[in-house]
């Protein structure tokens, strides 16, 4: 007898990617979910299994997600509202509103301000020593900005959400590169309490034994 299986969502990641944000609401959703990795170095790109990434996705960038009816999901704050509304039982952002907008604008800061602005420039090895300048002082005012509203509070809104699975990422990548974190107490108490939830916790270990064999 066949076994029907129920469709599951599939993640098109790199390791220590901002795709890591994905896996990290799905294991707090328990949402099903299943893994292909994209090899980013090659050209043309590929996912594990070889075949063109860039038939996926023209922009060759993770995350994408196909959904359980063959939709592309394309953008991570896309992708991450996508998990959250299909599983809201895991509360990982509000249906609609304030709050919902309030979680919207996070999003958008974490991928404007520090994701494209910031960190896109410092992790990439073609920048001119110059744009990183810049993107370092841009870092420390964004992070100011986080420090002052982490002050006093546990997550970024009234609970953990996608854009902490988000920002978080953002933190890891600041500590990859040895940013001083002294200037930054609330922000970096957030980050160390982030680090061991555990859908967080398992999340960045996965991915980190992957980054590391891949070095």
């Amino acid at each position: 007898m066949k076994v029907q299986t129920e469709p599951t969502m599939d993640l098109y990641f790199s390791p220590m990617a901002c795709s890591m944000a994905t896996r990290i609401a799905a294991y707090e959703a328990g949402a099903p979910m299943t893994f292909i990795r994209v090899d980013t170095k090659a050209r043309p790109k590929r996912t594990q299994d070889g075949a063109p990434f860039l038939a996926i996705n023209p922009m060759g960038q993770v995350p994408v997600l196909r959904a359980e009816d063959g939709e592309l999901i394309y953008e991570n704050p896309v992708i991450l509202q996508y998990v959250a509304d299909r599983f809201p039982a895991a509360s990982l952002i509000a249906p609609d509103g304030p709050e919902r907008r309030r979680a919207q604008a996070w999003l958008g800061f974490v991928a404007s301000e520090l994701h494209a602005r910031t960190f896109g420039v410092l992790l990439a090895a073609s920048a001119p020593e110059d744009a990183k300048a810049l993107a370092r002082a841009s870092v420390a005012e964004r992070f100011a900005v986080l420090e002052a509203h982490l002050a006093g509070r546990e997550f970024l809104q009234d609970r953990f959400g996608v854009a902490d699975a988000y920002l978080f990422v953002m933190l890891v990548w600041a500590r990859y590169l040895e940013m001083d974190s002294a200037p930054y107490p609330a922000l970096s108490a957030y980050r160390d309490r982030l680090q061991v939830r555990p859908s967080v916790a398992r999340a960045l270990g996965e991915e980190f034994t992957l980054f590391k064999a891949a070095a």
